[in-house]
């Protein structure tokens, strides 16, 4: 399996790991320099790809990991604001809460290393809150349903803990 060829120059270091969300599959790759190593569902933007605050879109571009929140709480765990609220994601809490956007397990905080496409101004995807997070198991998959951030199961969320530290590189192409 082999990536679509990011720019050149934008590539990791060949034993480094990084992240590749393909937007147009719906699928988070886990590399190592040019290998594969895992390849997992996700579900990113209903509304496509947007770059600018208030689009609803899942930013293009080269990110990396700035901050992993919720290291140490159990899967399910439910974040309002990146902080954990203390409940544990079920049918029932759902049914109390129907207009929740449940953010569960693990945030992955992006930030964009592309000054004009996804860093600074009305495009920054740190300062748009762009995630990869948790979602409950009701939440499909391989298809567009965010608001905007990357869902993932809380299993891959938890596999990314051991993988993909704060700094890793993460790739948004379409």
């Amino acid at each position: 399996m082999s990536p679509v060829t990011p720019r050149l120059e934008a590539l990791p270091p060949e034993d480094g790991v990084w992240l590749e969300v393909d937007v147009a599959r719906q699928v988070l790759h886990v590399w190592r320099g040019r290998e594969c190593l895992e390849t997992h569902p996700a579900s990113t933007a209903a509304a496509g790809v947007g770059q600018a605050e208030g689009s609803g879109g899942t930013p293009l571009g080269w990110h990396y990991i700035r901050a992993v929140i919720g290291a140490g709480m159990p899967s399910g765990s439910v974040f309002r604001g990146r902080r954990p609220t203390g409940e544990l994601y079920s049918p029932a809490l759902a049914a109390d809460y129907p207009e929740r956007d449940w953010i569960l397990t693990r945030i992955f905080w992006l930030c964009g290393l592309e000054r004009g496409l996804n860093r600074g101004g009305s495009v920054d995807s740190q300062r748009r809150y762009i995630y990869l997070h948790g979602t409950p198991e009701s939440e499909p998959m391989g298809r567009p349903a965010s608001h905007g951030c990357i869902r993932l199961r809380d299993a891959t969320l938890l596999r990314l803990g051991e993988l993909a530290p704060s700094g890793t590189p993460v790739w948004l192409h379409a």
